[in-house]
């Protein structure tokens, strides 16, 4: 992800911050959490808008901790998939419902007031709704979701009302609905095989087009949006989930190897898409991350932004070569 640039969000590098004794000439209000060592502070950490979560960062990630954090989602999401179903609906129930929460967060700093409680509540119980009752469940969560924003919303404030509702939808279908498709992705046919293979692809175009573009990236694709984004990383992305795409549709999902190049093809085009529209979000807003829950990484919108499109389209494709067969 590509942070904004320096005119977009005040910037206060920590190296040049004044510095004074432990305890001394820093109000009490104002230290880091960490360091004061206050439970309920650090409990309370990934959902506090701080001035980090505002301001840009040239700073890497930890890369230890992302790596850690990056195992154990692989881990829960393989058991979902394969062994305890429930734990597939109950992790995309609870990545939805902090997805909304990050975004509602986020959009507070453009004055934009989402009503929270009901709006995590119902993306929480969408991908549940999926679940247990499919597709039609989904659609009908949908709905009554907005419905509960509304109402919720009408016993509010009058100022702001209309923003209001419309963050909400923007968040419950961005972060929430377009999640849940990959439940009904799972109730398919060969559905574990499925979400498993529209996940790698994903994956695969970001991390073969972060290679090729660290290396070759010389045209950015959309400098006001994404400068680190290049035409050479997105040959790169290409490149590397076509050759995973026909390696799953050979050896894992048992179809033809042409299906496998097309959808690997359509999926890296929509997770570009995705990752710039998480982009282009950001740095309207001004903040670099959309959280900071997950060590190494961010937020939680800030890795699924582009398997939200990837799962949707995984599933219109997956459904086309069903009726073609």
């Amino acid at each position: 992800m590509a942070s904004p640039d320096s005119d977009s969000a005040p910037t206060t590098h920590p190296a040049t911050a004044p510095t004074a004794p432990a305890g001394q000439g820093v109000p009490q209000r104002d230290r880091d959490p960490l360091a004061t060592g206050s439970l309920r502070h650090v409990l309370a950490r990934p959902f506090h808008r701080s001035s980090e979560h505002r301001a840009p960062s040239r700073a890497g990630r930890n890369l230890p901790a992302a790596v850690t954090v990056a195992v154990v989602l692989i881990a829960t999401l393989l058991t979902g998939l394969f062994y305890v179903p429930l734990v597939l609906a109950l992790l995309a129930g609870a990545a939805s419902g902090i997805g909304v929460w990050e975004v509602a967060r986020s959009l507070t700093y453009k004055g934009v007031q989402i009503p929270k409680v009901p709006a995590v509540i119902a993306a929480v119980l969408m991908p549940l709704a999926a679940f247990f009752g499919g597709g039609e469940a989904l659609s009908m969560a949908l709905v009554l979701a907005v419905t509960l924003v509304v109402v919720w919303r009408a016993f509010g404030p009058r100022h702001g009302m209309m923003l209001s509702i419309m963050g909400s939808v923007f968040a419950l279908v961005w972060a929430s609905f377009l999640l849940s498709t990959a439940v009904l992705l799972y109730h398919s046919p060969d559905g574990s095989r499925k979400v498993l293979t529209v996940i790698l692809l994903a994956i695969s175009s970001d991390t073969f087009g972060y290679a090729v573009g660290v290396v070759w990236g010389k045209h950015p694709m959309a400098p006001r949006i994404s400068p680190k984004k290049s035409w050479e990383g997105f040959a790169g992305s290409v490149g590397g989930a076509v050759v995973v795409g026909v390696l799953c549709a050979e050896f894992l999902l048992k179809m033809p190897w042409w299906q496998g190049a097309v959808l690997a093809v359509a999926i890296v085009a929509v997770s570009t898409v995705g990752d710039f529209s998480e982009s282009m979000i950001k740095r309207e807003i001004g903040i670099k991350d959309m959280g900071t829950l997950l060590p190494g990484h961010g937020g939680v919108m800030d890795r699924i932004d582009s398997i939200l499109f990837a799962v949707i389209t995984g599933y219109v494709i997956f459904e086309l070569f069903s009726a073609l067969a």
